[in-house]
């Protein structure tokens, strides 16, 4: 059991997309524990799509091409930044 490896490929989208996403919110604290959230929040709305070899991930990013998987993930990062902007788990620095 040492040598499975299984990755949420979901959660290698919502990173790539995170950082398209805040550059449209300036003003969204962007420290590590904000990022995190926004992701965990994002995933929670997001079905997982598990891959446990290379050739998963291709076809995983294969997926995505398909609009409609971008613009799911997109409003679930989208959706994540506003709740943590109204509601960090620390306070904000000015």
């Amino acid at each position: 059991m040492n040598n499975i490896k299984v990755t949420n490929f979901m959660e290698v989208c919502v990173k790539e997309f995170l950082d398209d996403v805040l550059k449209k919110y300036p003003d969204v604290c962007q420290c590590d524990q904000c990022r995190s959230d926004i992701a965990a929040l994002a995933l929670n709305n997001l079905p997982p799509k598990y891959t446990t070899t290379d050739l998963g991930q291709i076809y995983s990013k294969i997926e995505l091409l398909d609009s409609q998987h971008r613009t799911d993930i997109y409003k679930a990062v989208t959706q994540a930044v506003e709740c943590v902007r109204k509601n960090p788990r620390h306070e904000i620095k000015k």
